[in-house]
């Protein structure tokens, strides 16, 4: 492994924002984000597969009445987002790593308010490891609120369009679609979408600049 890496991996650890997951424990803050965790009683927004973070960090700088978690099992990435939410005094993000097939024993019954799926894995050979898949779904509606938001955010053909079958299959609703996200905004007259809008995780950034199409949907579960 690289010494940067390692380096990393070492600094990760004592960061006071960052936590990991024992698969083979119980996972103590299940149940006590909220007052153990972020210290507050504010909505709880999952970005699952979070990467460097930074949805998860843009997003709380935009609403800091809002806590915000982002989980993976990649530390030298979480790394980044992690050490500039510390150096912006950033009290409404963390981050946990883990791997998402265990998400469903993170969280307690009604605890998160929303999730965002930002450039997933499209798992082309392995469709029920989609985060958008039933299976995961199933796992959401175990502490996703009723009426919480799903949001997915990709640029792969195959992960969208699945998505929008799993959406139609099983009677989602669907809150917001936009196929092709940048050419919706061009109408787009609502100020703090286009702000959200503008936050791109580093892999959205290059395939943007490559000329992929980024789609967009957000749904609800119950």
């Amino acid at each position: 492994m690289p010494k940067d890496k390692l380096a990393r991996f070492a600094a990760i650890k004592t960061f006071e924002n960052v936590l990991e997951h024992r698969y083979l424990a119980d996972f103590p803050l299940k149940g006590h984000w909220h007052r153990d965790f972020f210290k507050n009683d504010h909505p709880l927004v999952l970005e699952l597969g979070c990467g460097k973070g930074e949805y998860s960090v843009g997003l709380a700088q935009l609403y800091p009445q809002k806590n915000f978690l982002g989980l993976d099992i990649k530390g030298n990435r979480m790394f980044i987002g992690a050490r500039q939410a510390l150096q912006q005094n950033l009290n409404n993000v963390g981050f946990l790593r883990t791997r998402i097939d265990f998400v469903a024993d993170l969280f307690a019954e009604n605890e998160v308010d929303e999730i965002w799926l930002t450039f997933s894995d499209p798992q082309p050979q392995k469709p029920k490891k989609r985060l958008s898949s039933s299976l995961f779904i199933q796992r959401y509606r175990s502490f996703l609120k009723p009426g919480g938001t799903v949001h997915m955010k990709t640029d792969n053909d195959l992960l969208f369009d699945f998505t929008m079958e799993e959406i139609a299959t099983h009677g989602y609703s669907i809150v917001d679609y936009r196929p092709d996200l940048y050419a919706s905004l061009s109408t787009e007259t609502d100020p703090l979408k286009l702000t959200i809008f503008s936050i791109k995780t580093h892999y959205e950034a290059l395939f943007h600049v490559k000329g992929h199409v980024i789609k967009y949907v957000s749904f609800t579960i119950h």
